[in-house]
């Protein structure tokens, strides 16, 4: 290796190196600024965030051409890959559609703001969570078994996203039970109504018209009839996703318990099998 080859490597391992502790320095700064204002001036994290990846994106890019421009024989090739700019542009463009609608998914992400850094969101029927942060190619969900899942934002932008936190994070709960046919259901319904109203997370949001008037703060009704059983579905409003999935839990093994105490059966599949052979027998003793 000559003396030339070794210093065109010292200039790239110098710029990148450079390049990486600028990146290094204006993310430790962003964070502080938005660890800093976002709370006391009520700033949306989401545009720090996106402005944050979006400035490391430039710098990185910034130290490429740097290189280019610094290195003889890559300015030479610059200049001829600029000579064939339109072919260059077409295989770039097949070969990145994916990156760019990434990073047009999070510009439009960023414009619209379906959500933001912290909402509670659900994308699709199996990504749910809290959204950690926006970047150019992706955002990252923290789920609720604290696993984070990276999802590129065109694929956020073509899915139907439920967002929790948007206006009001007040949740309505549905909770299903199932009692057999012999159980009264009016003592059922009384046994859930008082599991769910003891419950620390339910909320009662009856007006005072509504309480005046006795109007239940815990709704039930007979939501079908199965072949095995009676159907009851119990609305109950909680303060927030979390707190509606707890309330949930507790009220189903409480209710259960319940049940079991007093008498309220919940039921389960009957089969009844009848062997050929007695059949036969049978058929064989009444001739």
């Amino acid at each position: 290796m000559n003396s030339e080859t070794l210093h065109y490597i010292l200039i790239v391992v110098i710029v990148l190196a450079a390049a990486a502790l600028v990146n290094l320095v204006v993310r430790f700064i962003m964070n502080r600024i938005i660890n800093k204002f976002t709370k006391r001036i009520n700033v949306d994290p989401t545009n720090f965030s996106f402005i944050k990846n979006s400035i490391g994106f430039i710098i990185y890019f910034t130290a490429i051409i740097i290189i280019f421009l610094m290195i003889p024989f890559l300015k030479t090739m610059g200049a001829g890959l600029l000579a064939s700019a339109g072919i260059l542009a077409a295989i770039i463009g097949f070969a990145s559609q994916k990156a760019f609608a990434n990073i047009i998914g999070g510009i439009f992400i960023l414009m619209f703001k379906p959500f933001r850094v912290g909402d509670t969101i659900e994308v699709g029927s199996l990504m749910k969570g809290v959204v950690e942060e926006i970047t150019l190619r992706h955002t990252v969900i923290r789920n609720y078994e604290n696993r984070r899942m990276i999802i590129p934002n065109a694929n956020i932008n073509d899915e139907t996203i439920i967002n929790s936190t948007i206006s009001d994070i007040r949740i309505r709960k549905f909770i299903d039970f199932g009692i057999s046919y012999d159980s009264n259901i009016d003592k059922a319904m009384s046994i859930i109504r008082e599991e769910i109203e003891q419950h620390k997370n339910f909320l009662d949001i009856r007006t005072k018209q509504e309480i005046k008037d006795k109007a239940p703060a815990v709704t039930i009704f007979v939501s079908g009839l199965s072949d095995f059983s009676v159907n009851l579905r119990a609305y109950a409003w909680t303060p927030g996703n979390d707190e509606a999935f707890g309330l949930q839990c507790d009220v189903l093994k409480s209710v259960k318990e319940r049940f079991d105490k007093e008498g309220v059966e919940i039921p389960f599949p009957y089969r009844t099998i009848v062997y050929k052979k007695d059949l036969d027998e049978q058929k064989t003793k009444e001739a």
